[in-house]
């Protein structure tokens, strides 16, 4: 067996016993699938680890950067109570349209919304509506943009908030400091940011699964 199956395997086994997907999230991935959108969307597992951070942190408000077809907005929205707000931004009009058919399916249309637009021109429209703080933000959008996303965040959040950045391990080619792939360099960008940043206390994890090799960072907003 190989390594890239037995980490599938072994997804597939923590997914049954501790993550299964529901009918509201099995049909959000098979709608996307047959309008066409990438297979990029997080794996259950780390949909529910999205799910059960959002709860440990006591998330009321949420924000994320990337929505594709929103599953892993479904997983996000499920941790907020009744009275909690969702707003994720996507690019693409028709991954939006996709996502909201979704969200409304699962009956979370009424605390998640779906904005549609370039992220580095939504994110100034909202930061000038003066939201309330953003207690958990996920950025799983382009990469060559991380560190802005990541500077946007820091903007629209507190001290105590959590953020979540994905895909960080570009296949191990992270660790190469000369790479001129745009994604590579954005990620790296971002990482330095938590670093250096005196107002972000973090850490990367790398990660294997039906996803391959891969892995998220999570960074604190400190005071």
């Amino acid at each position: 067996m190989s390594d890239a199956q037995l980490w599938k395997d072994v997804d597939a086994c923590f997914t049954a016993l501790l993550s299964p997907e529901d009918d509201a999230l099995r049909a959000a991935l098979r709608d996307s699938d047959a309008e066409g959108l990438p297979h990029i969307n997080v794996a259950p597992n780390q949909g529910k680890l999205l799910q059960l951070l959002a709860r440990i942190q006591g998330a009321r408000t949420i924000l994320e950067i990337g929505t594709l077809g929103g599953y892993s907005t479904i997983w996000l929205a499920r941790a907020l109570p009744s009275d909690g707000r969702l707003i994720s931004l996507e690019y693409d009009a028709h991954h939006a349209d996709v996502a909201r058919r979704n969200l409304a399916r699962a009956g979370l249309d009424r605390i998640a919304e779906v904005r549609v637009g370039p992220a580095l021109e939504s994110l100034p429209e909202l930061a000038d509506e003066n939201p309330p703080p953003f207690d958990l933000v996920f950025i799983d959008a382009d990469k060559v943009n991380n560190a802005r996303y990541l500077d946007w965040a820091l903007r629209l959040t507190r001290a105590g908030s959590l953020i979540v950045l994905d895909n960080v391990v570009r296949g191990g080619r992270v660790t190469d400091r000369d790479s001129a792939d745009p994604s590579v360099r954005g990620t790296r960008s971002a990482l330095e940011m938590i670093a250096e940043h005196p107002r972000l206390d973090g850490t990367a994890v790398q990660t294997v699964g039906s996803k391959g090799h891969d892995g998220f960072a999570l960074a604190r907003v400190l005071p």
